[in-house]
């Protein structure tokens, strides 16, 4: 979580620099703590990027910290989760990377009328200010401004973009009306989108850019249709990020995407069917089945069953002293398991009590095992 300050300066830009928790160690190094994954992501790879097959997959979640003013769906530390797949420039890629973002949409219970994902195209936006002569120095600054055209007022972007003699008029059209085929990367990625069933998630949208400068092609960003909060997650392609980090040495394409816990926790909560999910995956559940001793000269059974069932992959949970049948059942109700599993002088013949309903069979100990073992 702690990084080199140097990481941030030179390879992310936008805003995030200003927002860093930075400081000097008792070593006297500058550093601060990760704002964001793909840049610390970037180092890591260049230093072993000959120890794994490529395209490298790679996922993480973990604790980021940004100094800025708290807000609705922003905090000062926040969990991120970060999905990136290196190593691989084609469009196969990208599209890949958009079906995961919106199948853990999907995942948590969004449905298309919920999320819309908005794509776009920083190449697009380099041949447009090459086009109308603005300097390559320039750039970074002119993408900063198309960025926060949605976020800032209409008069402030119009007097930055008169900077670069250009009017809010003619960004908002062009916007609005990109020609057909402005994007080949993204016709690309649409095809093969439609094929998975996917492409109602997707729309081109021209105003997404990104902040962070290390972006190089295709973008975006997951809005809720209601557009009641920020992005729930973005990315996109960052192909010079790791040749950057290793001087030119390695030249490993890259793209990824990461959504933060703040935004879609207030998205599910307005969410229905998100709602649900997330209730039903928070209810207390400690183990799959409770094992509940009828009678006490019945432990050794007892025991040599549970060995049984954790070595087929069902979690168990044991009664560790003799206590009398209901309050086992009592127990086995308030740590949320699915079953109890009555045992007693009769063994092998098992009592099995689903929780939920209060339906009781009794098994003999391989239905049992059968029983259980295909709810892993």
């Amino acid at each position: 979580m702690l990084e080199p300050t140097d990481l941030y300066l030179k390879k992310s830009g936008g805003e995030l620099p200003a927002q860093l928790f930075r400081f000097t160690d008792q070593g006297e190094r500058d550093v601060a703590l990760r704002p964001e994954l793909t840049a610390s992501l970037g180092r890591i790879v260049s230093t072993r990027y000959l120890d794994y097959n490529k395209p490298l997959k790679w996922y993480e979640i973990g604790p980021c910290f940004r100094y800025e003013k708290p807000q609705k769906g922003r905090q000062r530390e926040f969990v991120q989760f970060n999905v990136d797949i290196l190593g691989e420039e084609s469009a196969g890629a990208d599209a890949e990377l958009l079906a995961l973002a919106i199948d853990s949409m999907r995942a948590l219970g969004f449905k298309a009328t919920d999320f819309v994902v908005r794509v776009s195209d920083r190449q697009v936006w380099l041949k447009y200010a090459q086009e109308h002569g603005i300097a390559e120095e320039r750039v970074p600054d002119f993408l900063a401004v198309i960025d926060k055209l949605e976020r800032e007022r209409a008069e402030v972007s119009a007097e930055k973009l008169a900077a670069f003699g250009l009017t809010r008029g003619q960004i908002d059209d062009f916007i609005a009306n990109p020609p057909d085929g402005i994007s080949p990367r993204y016709d690309e990625v649409l095809e093969e989108l439609q094929a998975r069933g996917l492409a109602e998630y997707v729309q081109l949208d021209l105003s997404v850019v990104r902040g962070l400068a290390y972006y190089t092609g295709l973008v975006f960003e997951i809005f809720d249709k209601a557009q009641s909060l920020r992005a729930v997650a973005g990315g996109g392609r960052y192909d010079k990020l790791i040749s950057t980090l290793t001087d030119g040495s390695i030249d490993m394409p890259a793209t990824g995407f990461a959504m933060g816990d703040a935004v879609i926790a207030h998205l599910i909560e307005a969410c229905p069917e998100a709602r649900a999910l997330r209730d039903a995956a928070l209810a207390p559940h400690t183990c799959d089945v409770c094992l509940v001793l009828a009678a006490p000269e019945m432990r050794q059974s007892l025991l040599l069953l549970a060995s049984t069932l954790r070595d087929a992959g069902v979690s168990v949970d044991v009664p560790l002293t003799w206590s009398k049948l209901v309050k086992q059942l009592r127990h086995a109700e308030r740590c949320g398991a699915t079953y109890a599993a009555i045992i007693g002088t009769e063994f092998p013949s098992i009592e099995l009590k689903r929780m939920a309903t209060r339906e009781s069979r009794h098994l003999q100990l391989e239905e049992l095992i059968c029983e259980l073992i295909p709810h892993q």
